[in-house]
């Protein structure tokens, strides 16, 4: 047992406060900013204390946007985003515990290599098939519309991974008394599997939603309508204008909109999150 000490109690509490700082003080100055006005910046020093404009600054960029920055209003935007991290979540954790039951509990010729294919995945960078890939999405007329911008992203090695490392943990008695019972391999993994792995779910859920949510790189390659447009993608836009500063209040309100959502899903789901990551179900 950890032996009860003052001093190591106090340096544990100030480690975390400073930690704790150190992460919330972005976010603080970027609610601040978005509570100021825009000639509130032009010292080039950040104000540190609330302003007067947030209802303004946050009515603005809900309803018209910046759209001498080419980035339209941010709920058409958040919407999009939210379509995009739900439908790549959903679809990594679809196929990857298909894969996963399919390597584990199926007997076909070449599986481990079919596995280790699948890892191998892991060593290539989006850059290196971020081309190929764009000229198959290109040829089957997915540019601008939802399913280019999920489908290409819902295949996941890492996830496969992880289901495949919990499948191999479950004991092999409940498979055979589900053998025994009548049930056929869908019906075991519906009832058996699927149960037990509600907390890896959850705990991927979140992560992938997170990654989906923050994906910068493919949108803005194969989306050009406006109506298509992520919310990272507009925020860059505001950020970057070429012949004007960029009106950080705006910016900075734009940039807490975006993260409500992923707070959301986080705390919803945190109970499941520390279960699936820690293992305590299993």
């Amino acid at each position: 047992m950890v032996e009860n000490r003052p001093f190591l109690n106090f340096l544990a509490h100030l480690v975390l406060i400073i930690g704790v700082t150190i992460v919330v003080f972005p976010v603080y100055v970027a609610f601040i900013a978005s509570s100021h006005g825009p000639n509130d910046f032009l010292s080039g020093v950040v104000p540190l204390t609330p302003g007067s404009h947030i209802i303004e600054n946050y009515s603005t960029m809900l309803s018209s946007g910046m759209t001498s920055s080419g980035a339209p209003p941010i709920g058409p935007m958040l919407i999009n985003s939210l379509i995009m991290a739900v439908g790549v979540a959903v679809g990594k954790i679809a196929i990857s515990i298909l894969s996963a039951f399919a390597i584990v509990y199926f007997r076909f010729p070449f599986r481990t290599l079919a596995f280790w294919m699948i890892f191998i995945t892991l060593m290539l960078p989006v850059e290196v098939r971020i081309v190929p890939t764009y000229k198959v999405v290109a040829d089957l007329g997915m540019l601008n519309n939802y399913g280019g911008l999920i489908i290409p992203l819902i295949a996941s090695a890492t996830a496969t991974f992880l289901f495949r490392q919990f499948f191999l943990t479950v004991p092999d008695e409940l498979m055979e008394a589900a053998r025994v019972d009548g049930a056929g391999p869908m019906k075991f993994f519906r009832d058996i599997l699927l149960p037990l792995s509600i907390t890896n779910i959850a705990a991927l859920f979140i992560i992938l939603f997170v990654l989906g949510w923050n994906q910068y790189l493919w949108p803005l390659i194969i989306t050009t309508d406006q109506s298509f447009y992520t919310v990272v993608m507009g925020i860059q836009r505001m950020a970057a204008v070429a012949d004007a500063e960029p009106r950080w209040n705006l910016v900075m309100a734009a940039v807490i909109l975006a993260a409500l959502p992923p707070v959301l899903v986080i705390v919803a789901m945190q109970r499941l999150f520390v279960k699936g990551l820690v293992e305590t179900e299993k």
